[in-house]
């Protein structure tokens, strides 16, 4: 099962750059590929819409560097983001940065 955050945003930790800042709320699966027929016969309704909330910043670079296929198929866990090679430079460059 995916792991999800309840949904809400306001001010928090980021589980990414683990900055405290403004969060928002980043569907594991986008909503984009919501109603392909792979992920409806794959994936609960609560599955599709768990999420987790991490800030601006982190948000933008996942969706800068990675498809709304690759992301819903390989990073549709906070583990597998936390994980990614690609992403955790990017992550630390972010946890430098003054929060706006």
């Amino acid at each position: 099962m995916i792991g999800s955050l309840p949904r809400k945003t306001g001010f928090g930790l980021c589980p990414l750059c683990e900055r405290e800042t403004f969060l928002n709320f980043h569907h594991l699966i986008p909503k984009k590929m919501h109603r392909r027929m792979y992920f409806k016969k794959h994936y609960s309704k609560p599955e599709l819409a768990a999420g987790i909330n991490i800030c601006r910043q982190c948000h933008n670079g996942l969706h800068k560097r990675f498809t709304e296929m690759e992301l819903a198929k390989k990073l549709n866990t906070l583990a597998a983001i936390q994980n990614q090679p690609a992403l955790s430079e990017y992550f630390k460059w972010v946890s430098r940065q003054k929060v706006q």
